[in-house]
Parts: C-alpha cells; sequence; structure tokens
C-alpha cells in the first residue's frame, strides 16, 4: 500500500509540474501604418563622434586632447565600455579634411563597429 501512494504522489506531482496553467489568449491587433519618412530621434545609446573643420575630434561632446589614432580609439573604447554593437554617427564640418573622416571611420572599425553612419544635413529649401 505504501508503494502505491508512492507512485501517486509521484504521478501528481510529474503533473503538476507539467500541466500548463497559464491560458494563452490571442489577441487580433491591426497596426497603424507610417509614411517613409526618417524621424530624427535620438537613440537612448550611441556615439557621436563630431570633427571640426581644424580637425579638432569631439567623442559624445567631449573634445580629446589630440587628434591622434590612437587618442579616439581610447576615447571609444572608453565610452562603448566595450560594446562595439552600439551605433556610432560621424559629423564632419563641411570643410574638414576627408583625412579626418576616414582616420574615424579606420579606428571606429578597427574597434569593431559595424553600425557607422555618417550624419548629413537636408536642404529643405525648394
Amino acid at each position: 500500500m505504501t508503494s502505491l501512494i508512492d507512485v501517486v504522489l509521484l504521478l501528481l506531482i510529474f503533473f503538476m509540474v507539467s500541466t500548463n496553467f497559464v491560458k494563452h489568449s490571442q489577441i487580433n491587433i491591426s497596426l497603424p501604418q507610417a509614411d517613409g519618412s526618417a524621424t530624427v530621434e535620438p537613440l537612448p545609446e550611441q556615439i557621436d563622434i563630431m570633427i571640426t573643420q581644424t580637425g579638432t575630434y569631439l567623442v559624445n561632446g567631449r573634445e580629446l586632447i589630440n587628434n591622434r589614432p590612437e587618442t579616439i580609439r581610447n576615447a571609444l573604447q572608453k565610452t562603448a565600455a566595450g560594446r562595439s554593437d552600439l551605433p556610432l554617427t560621424i559629423s564632419a564640418d563641411a570643410n574638414a579634411t576627408h583625412q579626418n573622416v576616414v582616420t574615424a571611420m579606420d579606428v571606429a572599425g578597427r574597434l569593431g563597429f559595424t553600425q557607422i553612419s555618417i550624419a548629413t544635413v537636408n536642404d529643405l529649401a525648394e
């Protein structure tokens, strides 16, 4: 009799553990349509590199002490804290040299950043 009670108790525990008590319901929703225009909303976590006309670099608004690639690399590593999946935006002055932009892109690429974009200004005057 005792072994029968043990078997019944084990079966009860098995069914209690394997039974799903949550009733899943299906909700039908209609999603809104959107036009294709992009909105300018800052991402909660992103890195911005700004390059001035004189070749000065700013990482998230903080000016770097020089424009050497090692300094840019150290600033990016400190800002990203090891997360190379963060989006990175490069904003360069129209009169900044092409070399400064390429240097920033090269350093970011070597650190493993894959979501690199270059900020531009849309001229809305028609």
